[in-house]
């Protein structure tokens, strides 16, 4: 690529962070300029980065085509125009609400087109489909068959919704992206530059990498750091899986469990508090809660899962006779930890921020990300200080760390950006009277039973999930479903389920969907490192997360996992080691094995424990007891759970040594 293009897109990317980091404290803006400006960033480099055609050589941020097509240029320019353009006469359009005139039709309609056309090119055409498809059933719905008719719409009244006003592409999800998630973003694009993911890697194997199974346990305990900061599966599994999947195959996993390991794990990584993905602060914002209180809902579920895919790792090992890793290739502990603690010091400002402070996540960000700018000085002074290289140099390479981070974290807000702006065109036409018709068509389709009701929402949200990004899925599945999820609730006589848990419901399933086959971008990552078939490891990691996807069905039917009408710290321990026991029963029951292979008859006991162990009040519910003693239940799921347990140690027992495997 020529110099002026690196030079002109480095400029744009430093300058949308720097931007977005002097919000929290030095610019006042109102909501429609930073919506505009934070859209107008990312198309910019949409159409400056990514080519028409996409080419199989492209590699970075900026590489791939030798030059910038001069097209590409105009493109990108007229693309800024259109969406500045509400910000610009943001007056006359308020004046005129409801009654556009040309000028605001020929603009919002080449806007509409421009968004498609970078939809397109940063995430591909999935979710510019579902745009489209969105919009032509507004215009067409009077002439659809009758169980699908709707009234609706003119261009006048669609133009109005989806482009000149905050209901539509400028709406709460763009918002959020805005003025939240990148400062979350580019937190842990910062860390990463600076070192942060290869100590996470190393401090996770100098722990684990000794015991059986170690590189792969070590895996899961890094990505789980990583996925605090890095909010992306696919940059997960690039980040940590680059060291550990080399490592399991050392020790003698084969390369498709090796490298399925690495996906569930990096998957799993948006889940995790504080950070999560960008659709936790979309939740906030609809249901109009602190985020603190959407972390507090997410950490029992979050946790559950990594205990469960560390046990999975723990059992793969056991089947495969694995051992850890020679002593010679463990780092020492103390030597890692004092070489990377510093890298610590920005989470625990975060956590200290959104916790203890009490601050808004934005400025809890930025202050973190502060923390991190002076951490980076003061590691490069030191370094050069070792070497003699002369201040100046450290100032240098500390300008360089912290650009370089500016850069990726900027490449990283790309599809989020583009996402949330497309999905809400959906969210507009939704809004403006489809959302009731789609509304019935689901009830219909599910016959008014919430439990399959719910096994759509899921099958959608992974075949949705193929093909977008984690948020965009999360948008269009919510503001369809989860308003039946909570009106069929009380159809079987259960409690109305709370709507943090039918969000996080949709949010769950969209994430999965990073890992499951055919696409599954995730598990492409992973295999191209692991040099093995992507889709049989994509298939290895889906199996890995049944006992993710468990999860969520049983949240949605015992809040109390997402800390819903919990009243003490023992109801949370109670609830959380349950919980854990219950995610290692199903993952017994999925796996096959418990302390050796098990039985067809075993299943249904590691079936039923988990079930009881996730969901106690299912007895008393069925037969008809009080719910204060849904606890007491917990003894039931511990007794199946230990009744299985005896059946397989009295028939490993009974079994000639040299037949067990």
């Amino acid at each position: 690529m020529r110099k002026f293009d690196r030079i002109l897109i480095a400029v744009i990317s430093i300058g949308w962070a720097l931007f977005q980091l002097a919000l929290p404290r030095f610019i006042i803006l109102d909501s429609i300029k930073i919506r505009a400006i934070h859209l107008a960033f990312a198309v910019a480099l949409v159409f400056l980065t990514c080519p028409f055609f996409k080419h199989k050589k492209k590699k970075g941020f900026s590489k791939g085509k030798d030059y910038i097509p001069f097209f590409d240029y105009i493109l990108a320019a007229v693309a800024c125009f259109t969406v500045l353009y509400l910000m610009f006469d943001w007056t006359g359009i308020a004046m005129r609400a409801g009654r556009p005139i040309t000028r605001d039709i020929i603009i919002s309609v080449c806007l509409i087109l421009f968004l498609f056309e970078a939809s397109r090119r940063v995430i591909g055409l999935a979710l510019s489909i579902i745009a489209i498809l969105f919009t032509i059933y507004a215009f067409l719905g009077p002439y659809m068959p009758s169980i699908f008719a709707y009234k609706g719409v003119s261009l006048t009244k669609y133009i109005s919704q989806i482009a000149l006003s905050t209901e539509g592409i400028y709406g709460i999800p763009l918002d959020v992206s805005a003025t939240t998630v990148f400062l979350f973003v580019l937190l842990g694009s910062m860390l990463e530059k600076a070192g942060a993911g290869h100590f996470f890697n190393e401090l996770a194997i100098s722990l684990l990498g000794r015991f059986k199974g170690g590189p792969a346990k070590a895996a899961v305990v890094s990505s789980g750091l990583t996925g605090i900061v890095s909010g992306s599966s696919i940059a997960n599994v690039v980040t940590t899986g680059t060291f550990t999947i080399p490592l399991m195959m050392k020790v003698g996993y084969p390369a498709k469990i090796a490298a399925a390991t690495e996906v569930a794990a990096s998957t799993n990584g948006q889940l995790m508090p504080p950070i999560m993905g960008a659709a936790a602060f979309i939740i906030a914002e609809y249901l109009n809660l602190p985020y603190l209180d959407v972390v507090k809902a997410a950490a029992i579920p979050a946790v559950v899962s990594y205990f469960a895919l560390f046990y999975i790792t723990h059992l793969e090992a056991t089947k495969l006779g694995m051992k850890g890793l020679p002593r010679i290739d463990i780092p020492k502990f103390g030597k890692v930890l004092k070489s990377g603690v510093h890298y610590l010091i920005p989470l625990i400002v975060l956590l200290y921020e959104l916790m203890i402070m009490r601050h808004s996540p934005k400025m809890a960000a930025f202050n973190a990300i502060i923390s991190l700018v002076v951490i980076v000085f003061i590691q490069e002074i030191i370094k050069t200080l070792k070497n003699n290289s002369g201040i100046i140099k450290a100032i240098i390479n500390s300008l360089r760390i912290l650009g370089d981070g500016m850069m990726a974290g900027s490449k990283n807000m790309l599809s989020v950006a583009l996402a949330t702006a497309t999905a809400g065109i959906v969210v507009g036409i939704v809004t403006m009277g489809i959302g009731s018709m789609i509304v019935q068509i689901v009830e219909i389709l599910s016959v008014g039973n919430i439990f399959l009701l719910l096994f759509i929402t899921a099958i959608a949200s992974l075949i949705l999930g193929m093909g977008l990004p984690t948020t965009a899925t999360y948008i269009v599945m919510a503001s369809i479903t989860v308003p039946i999820i909570v009106k069929l609730s009380s159809t079987f006589g259960l409690n109305p389920i709370p709507a943090i848990a039918a969000h996080l419901f949709c949010f769950y399933f969209g994430i999965l969907a990073d890992d499951t086959p055919p696409v599954g971008l995730a598990a492409y990552a992973a295999a191209a490192i692991a040099k093995t078939d992507p889709i049989r490891t994509g298939v290895e990691g889906f199996l890995y997360d049944l006992r993710t996807e468990g999860i969520p069905f049983m949240f949605v039917f015992n809040p109390e996992l997402v800390m819903v009408n919990i009243n003490n710290i023992f109801q949370v321990i109670l609830v959380f080691a349950m919980a854990i026991l219950g995610a290692f029963a199903f993952t017994n029951a999925v796996q096959g094995w418990f302390i050796t292979k098990n039985k067809w008859y075993e299943i249904p006991l590691f079936l039923a424990s988990s079930v009881i162990l996730f969901y106690p009040a299912i007895l008393t519910r069925t037969f008809n007891l009080s719910y204060d003693l849904r606890y007491y239940m917990y003894f039931i799921g511990i007794a199946l759970y230990g009744f299985a347990f005896l059946i397989q140690k009295t028939r490993l027992k009974l079994t000639p040594s040299y037949l067990v495997k």
